[in-house]
């Protein structure tokens, strides 16, 4: 059993915990019960090491593939967190490559080189994480990562330019501490790609087992990243598609790259869109005709003639997603747009669990009008203009 667990957290990365696993009898027939709370118990204090730890165990017995080892005669969940069969899946590719590493090399003594490298794979892996993709693969200075498997969203392609951004700006904190210590200046190119590939196959052995991913998506992330000038996220048309308006781009024009037969359009992210919504974001275009909710809407606007009057109202409006509970406010902000009023919106985000205030936060940095290359002098400048 130790050597079961020991083995299947050396294949997820997190061997470290091993000794603690066992010296507490955990096995891989208790995955299935892991949580939070009994792995802070453990001693495993890291955010990022306790998702990848739960993501590792859901798979696992989601999957139910048998382990090599036996234990007490009894078959043990499987310590591979990879599909047993390849599946067809729409993924984002993400290839993140430290620019100018050659010239890194020539500076730095091997030690020096390998802590920096560490710094830089460690930061692109919280980044990663945090929007709860997955590192495929370190390769030297180049880090391989997935969104939409093994675990999918309905917004991996949003997620993964989150990450990408994240890793710039992370970076960018990593030369006021790493390279300012060893005289350096790092930077990062990030590319990604969404599209359909076959994922699954495993290759390799041990801790350097992966999941191949075949298709043409993986080739175009790496030629995209390429195309990364230092510091930027370069991205392919499904990715952009995906993302809809959430973000703002610079249009890089048709590009012809290297082993692709087909000119291929690229933009560059510039930073996160200043929307009230992401209903807003996806469907900035116009709407189709509202049907069926005239009820409500009435009622909304029983209330609102109410609230003019003096009488204050709250309406809290409810319901499973995708049913129109955005369409319903968007339809009431249109009809009330002719009248003086003011319009406040807070929006949560799975982005920002870890900040309660993220969402009046937001809304502050909209009004004062933040923008992405402000100083902390501009913004405050603005934020008391606003006040």
């Amino acid at each position: 059993m130790a050597e079961n667990i020991r083995r299947w957290l050396q294949s997820i990365g997190l061997e470290q915990f091993a000794e603690t696993f066992e010296d507490n009898a955990i096995g891989l027939e208790h995955l299935p019960d892991l949580d939070h709370e009994i792995l802070k118990e453990l001693g495993v204090r890291a955010v990022g090491h306790r998702l990848t730890i739960l993501r590792a165990a859901a798979d696992c017995s989601q999957r139910g593939t048998a382990d090599n080892a036996e234990d007490d005669g009894k078959t043990a969940p499987s310590a591979n967190v990879f599909a047993a069969e390849a599946e067809r899946r729409q993924l984002t590719v993400m290839f993140c490559d430290l620019a100018g590493s050659t010239e890194l090399s020539q500076r730095l003594d091997p030690e020096d080189l390998s802590e920096v490298t560490r710094a830089y794979q460690d930061a692109c892996k919280a980044a990663v994480e945090r929007y709860e993709g997955y590192v495929a693969r370190y390769m030297g200075d180049g880090v391989l990562a997935y969104f939409g498997y093994p675990q999918a969203h309905e917004d991996d392609a949003e997620r993964a330019i989150h990450a990408g951004l994240s890793v710039v700006d992370a970076i960018g904190r990593l030369n006021k501490t790493t390279g300012h210590e060893r005289g350096v200046d790092l930077r990062v190119r990030v590319g990604m790609a969404t599209g359909q590939v076959v994922v699954g196959d495993i290759v390799g052995e041990g801790a350097a087992q992966e999941s191949a991913v075949v298709g043409e998506t993986p080739n175009l992330a790496a030629r995209l990243q390429a195309l990364a000038e230092p510091n930027t996220v370069v991205i392919g048309r499904g990715t952009y598609e995906l993302a809809a308006g959430r973000f703002d781009y610079q249009d890089l024009g048709v590009r012809k790259l290297k082993g692709i037969e087909a000119p291929v359009p690229a933009w560059r992210v510039v930073a996160p869109a200043s929307v009230a919504s992401r209903f807003e974001a996806l469907h900035g275009s116009g709407f189709t005709p509202l049907v069926g909710r005239e009820h409500e809407i009435g009622l909304l606007l029983e209330r609102w003639e109410q609230a003019k009057d003096g009488d204050g109202q709250v309406v809290l409006l409810s319901g499973e997603a995708g049913i129109g509970k955005s369409r319903i406010t968007e339809t009431l902000s249109e009809r009330t747009g002719a009248e003086q009023r003011a319009c406040l919106r807070y929006q949560c985000s799975p982005y920002h669990a870890n900040s309660a205030l993220h969402p009046v936060i937001e809304q502050l940095e909209r009004a004062a009008r933040f923008g992405p290359e402000d100083s902390n002098e501009s913004k405050l400048e603005k934020l008391e203009s606003l006040l």
